[in-house]
């Protein structure tokens, strides 16, 4: 079997717990219980929050702007949430999920204003 580069930190876990035998028993142990381990998804959040090698794209000039209002803002309407994953996905290539978490936002509203203000420096 061919070995994949990882992705990121899931593929590593991932890769740590099947060279330990760890993976083998927790899905033995899921098979006998019917209960799902999780693994899966918490592989794919990890490689998502701990990337080893994330594309960004350009920002357009509509993202830019909206993105001079947008961040400073102290709350975010739903419909600000909606613009800022498009923002988002357009710029990382991922699709945020709609939350009320003002600190998952502001995790990714600081993610976005890196990007921004290496507009803003070259303006």
């Amino acid at each position: 079997m061919a070995k994949r580069k990882a992705k990121g930190l899931g593929d590593t876990i991932e890769a740590i717990t099947t060279a330990t035998g760890i993976k083998a028993v927790v899905e033995t142990f899921s098979e006998l219980t019917g209960l799902d381990c999780g693994c899966d998804e918490r592989k794919a959040k990890l490689n998502q929050l701990f990337s080893y090698n994330r594309n960004i794209n350009c920002l357009n000039e509509t993202d830019y702007n909206l993105l001079t209002y947008l961040i400073t803002k102290n709350q975010l309407t739903p419909a600000d949430q909606q613009i800022l994953t498009d923002i988002y996905f357009n710029v990382f290539n991922y699709r945020l999920q709609l939350s009320s978490c003002g600190s998952c936002w502001k995790g990714k509203i600081d993610e976005l204003r890196k990007v921004y203000n290496e507009y803003k420096l070259n303006d």
